[in-house]
């Protein structure tokens, strides 16, 4: 079995350094095995949470394409970076509104329980974006998400990868290597019991 993975960046900025890890993510992932989906948030813009939007409106499009890729995926990557000590509005923005999705086309639909994912956080300073990725760990547990626990943290972003955007640091690429592992065997693993 080869699982499907999810990866996608917590900000769209350009040259953001939680896209540059999402970047070493994916690409580790493929080679040890993995078929990634990689994605970027800036094509699923949702409005700012709101349920009396959501009462006028209903929940957008976007909110259920994601529901959908996620409900597809045996596991996903979230590559945070960490604004102000906390999670980037980009990302909880997101996480509330998917997580208002419960039925597609009549039929149900619950993205987040018992679902696999990995946290990478990264900043430019010396604390690596850990604040975020313990917040968002909060966040993903409460909605019922597996988190599992290698996680990579990359610090002082602008001096962390190379040209090519590869990680300097051997410890963060051997890092990723332990993570995407991790991932790929609980991923595998539940996919025999699901199967048995």
């Amino acid at each position: 079995m080869v699982p499907k993975i999810l990866v996608f960046a917590g900000s769209i900025r350009s040259g953001a350094y939680s896209g540059k890890v999402a970047d070493n993510a994916q690409k580790e992932l493929a080679e040890q095995g993995a078929e990634v989906t990689r994605i970027s948030l800036a094509d699923y813009t949702l409005p700012l949470m709101d349920e009396d939007l959501e009462d006028e409106k209903g929940i957008p499009e976007n909110a259920f394409g994601l529901a959908r890729l996620i409900a597809a995926h045996d596991a996903v990557v979230i590559c945070t970076p960490e604004y102000n000590g906390s999670i980037p509005p980009l990302v909880k923005n997101t996480i509330d509104w998917v997580s208002r999705v419960k039925k597609d086309r009549g039929k149900p639909l619950h993205p987040f329980p018992e679902k696999l994912v990995a946290i990478c956080s990264s900043s430019d300073g010396h604390f690596a974006g850990i604040r975020s990725a313990n917040h968002l760990r909060a966040v993903l547990s409460h909605i019922g998400m597996e988190v599992i626990s290698p996680q990579v943290s990359v610090p002082h972003g602008g001096e962390a990868f190379e040209e090519d955007g590869t990680f300097r640091e051997e410890r963060l690429r051997k890092g990723m290597t332990r993570l995407c592992r991790t991932l790929i065997e609980h991923a595998t693993l539940l996919a025999r019991r699901s199967e048995a």
